[in-house]
């Protein structure tokens, strides 16, 4: 098989979709080495649409004798080498052999940083060339990618290409130096047990984001204020008016409110109604996408994006990795809308965006060169996941909400007058629904609606009473805000957040979905800003990411930026030489203290000792046990394949403690310890716990 233009796809499923839209008549699937490529016509040439897997690269350190820091000699290697991704050899070989014969190549991964260096490494690796013809796409319709073909550009992305490989060589270079330092620092101190302690570029000041927030929130002392409402009748009903001065800091104050009004009758003084305008929402970019399928659907950053990956690479959204706001003027609305109708559920408003004599939706001010906004592409879903669905309907209604008239909303504030003393009832309703009507479930909007009064009315008071309250501490981070924070404080990039912060929940270093600093995380950023700043510096994390974006604008070189990071690391890194055995000392100790502490699972319920996870010494199962054995034997079966995570929170049915379970890439599941507690009647997962 010789003489054909071979094009690279990042995915199997994107390269099923791209064949299937290009080729005339229907694509050939053929198969070597557990790995497939499809054969097809086009113009009556003959081509091959073959699928990597995402990387087939990856850079690591050189072998060398003994592990040491700095490092700088790093190489580019087949990602098959790695642990864990073993499974990539038969794509690299499936791309080798068919590289060989062909006598024209296009790229046609994904067109962003990441896609242009997965093809720059496979064609200078693999293929043995340095450029080759580029399709330029953001959604795997059949319309588009026929549009991308035809106006393929005639080389690669280099700029993208030079940014993407600037971020890898810096964060190797980061990652290897920093983790390799603070891991042989704690070597000393931890005899016969290898911690890898991890740290990186993006990922320590990440933590000292979250570590701060984490001592503020301990630091805060709450101060107690009182509060006074006012409970009113009006046309049969019930509502609360709040005395106007918000806070008292004086119970004896609040008290006095309270007998000076009570008996009395208040008086309607001022009736005020405002009405505005709530503009429909912008079109989702990443961030925003991840941040709602937060607060809607409490799923994390790193879930969301790959649900979304899964959505796009099915045909049926625009690429989700993208900052812009905007979406593409080519676009046909009506036909994505009428297309849409089809589904179950979009139907009616489907019709009524179809009846609108224009179609302009509300676009934000950010844009992005490689790709639009997230939209659905119009593409009929087969049948998708719960999750999917979820996502996907988010997505869609989106979409319609931005076409929507403005929300007109209405205020009325109602001051009242009792005993000299003012109150102020407030109403909140929506005259016109607008957008939210597209927008449907994903919009809560208070409503309270009061009854028309007017000046001089009385008003019946049933009640008016003191609430007893206190200062609040600021919030923790959610995984929705955090990612959030980390693009305003311009930290990593769309495509490498979730990660990071997944990263974070790996090394033990974050927990919980309102993200809980533990111990041993506070230590490391307590330790790095102490003797190596640098290393948790949000200002030279953002220097650099400044630095890419001009390499990748063709203003910088990548030697130029990655020579300067070396300069930069090495001071950084012979600091940290100087003051290492301090270090060691300071985090081994606060390792062994989080480790002992994850053990613990609660109080015995039999003596009130510690509940402990314990590893048997003779069938090397676990489970927990009392802190007091042998005097008490009391003891609870554990799941013996997993990572189990102690949540310390009792189960509402008999109130013993909860753990969750994760093995592998499975959703975690959460359970109480007690194997007779009534939750777990008919439980299906009840058969991996071990008795």
């Amino acid at each position: 098989m010789v003489g054909y233009t071979l094009i690279i796809a990042e995915k199997p499923q994107s390269a099923t979709r791209i064949a299937e839209a290009l080729a005339e008549g229907k694509p050939r699937r053929l198969s070597r080495y557990g790995a497939y490529w499809l054969e097809f016509k086009r113009n009556g040439k003959k081509h091959v649409c073959v699928p990597a897997v995402g990387h087939l690269f990856v850079l690591n350190t050189k072998k060398s004798e003994g592990w040491k820091y700095p490092t700088f000699d790093v190489e580019w290697v087949p990602t098959f080498t790695q642990k864990g991704s073993e499974f990539t050899r038969k794509y690299y070989r499936n791309i080798e052999d068919l590289a060989k014969h062909a006598d024209d190549i296009i790229v046609a991964t994904d067109y962003d940083v990441e896609g242009e260096v997965i093809s720059f490494n496979i064609l200078r690796y693999l293929c043995k060339r340095s450029d080759a013809k580029r399709m330029k796409f953001s959604t795997l319709v059949k319309s588009e990618l026929v549009e991308a073909y035809k106006n393929m550009m005639p080389h690669i992305d280099f700029g993208q290409a030079e940014a993407g490989l600037t971020r890898h060589y810096l964060d190797a270079y980061w990652g290897f130096n920093t983790t390799r330092a603070l891991t042989l620092a704690m070597r000393e101190f931890l005899k016969n047990v290898f911690i890898l302690v991890s740290s990186g570029r993006v990922q320590s000041p990440t933590l000292k984001i979250l570590t701060e927030r984490e001592l503020e929130i301990r630091k805060f002392v709450p101060t107690p204020f009182w509060q006074v409402e006012l409970v009113c009748i009006i046309g049969g009903q019930e509502f609360v008016a709040m005395y106007a001065e918000e806070k008292l800091w004086d119970k004896k104050d609040a008290e006095r409110i309270v007998n000076e009004c009570k008996g009395k009758d208040a008086k309607v003084e001022k009736v005020r109604r405002k009405s505005y305008k709530q503009l429909p929402p912008f079109p989702f970019d990443t961030t925003t996408l991840q941040t709602e399928a937060y607060n809607q659907f409490k799923f994390s950053p790193r879930r969301t994006m790959s649900i979304a990956e899964g959505l796009y690479n099915q045909g049926l959204i625009s690429y989700p990795r993208t900052a812009s706001q905007k979406l593409p003027s080519k676009i046909d609305y009506k036909k994505i809308i009428q297309a849409l109708s089809r589904i179950r559920g979009f139907k009616e408003d489907c019709e009524l965006l179809s009846s609108m004599k224009t179609l302009k939706p509300r676009e934000g001010p950010k844009s992005d060169p490689a790709h639009p906004s997230i939209f659905p592409t119009g593409e009929i879903p087969k049948k998708l996941r719960k999750d999917e669905q979820n996502l996907y309907e988010l997505i869609v209604r989106r979409f319609f909400s931005l076409f929507g008239a403005p929300v007109v909303r209405e205020i009325m504030k109602v001051n009242l007058n009792i005993a000299g003393h003012p109150f102020i009832l407030t109403g909140k309703r929506t005259i016109e629904p607008g957008w939210t009507k597209f927008y449907g479930k994903f919009v809560k909007l208070e409503e309270q609606i009061l009854p028309d009064m007017k000046e001089g009315e009385s008003v019946k008071v049933k009640e008016v009473r003191v609430l007893e309250k206190e200062t609040q501490p600021p919030k923790r981070y959610t995984q929705g805000s955090i990612i959030k924070e980390m693009e305003k404080k311009g930290l990593g990039t769309r495509a490498t957040r979730a990660e990071i912060l997944q990263t974070l929940y790996d090394r033990g270093y974050i927990r919980g979905k309102s993200i809980e600093v533990t111990e041993f995380g506070e230590k490391v950023v307590e330790v790095l800003s102490k003797y190596c700043p640098k290393i948790v510096s949000e200002e030279l994390t953002r220097k650099f990411e400044e630095e890419m974006e001009l390499v990748r604008q063709g203003k910088k070189r990548r030697e130029e930026v990655i020579e300067e990071a070396k300069a930069i690391l090495t001071e950084i890194l012979d600091e940290f030489k100087k003051n290492e055995k301090k270090i060691g000392e300071i985090l081994s100790k606060a390792y062994i203290s989080f480790k002992r502490g994850q053990k613990i699972v609660g109080k015995c319920p039999s003596c009130g000792s510690e509940l402990r996870i314990i590893r048997s010494r003779r069938s090397g199962k676990r489970f927990i046990g009392c802190s007091k054995f042998p005097e008490c034997k009391t003891a609870f079966p554990l799941p013996q394949f997993g990572e189990i995570t102690v949540l310390g929170k009792e189960c509402k049915e008999c109130g013993m403690p909860m753990i969750r379970v994760k093995v592998g890439k499975k959703r975690a599941y959460t359970m109480c310890i007690n194997p007779e507690c009534r939750s777990k009647t008919n439980w299906k997962a009840k058969t991996k716990v071990d008795k």
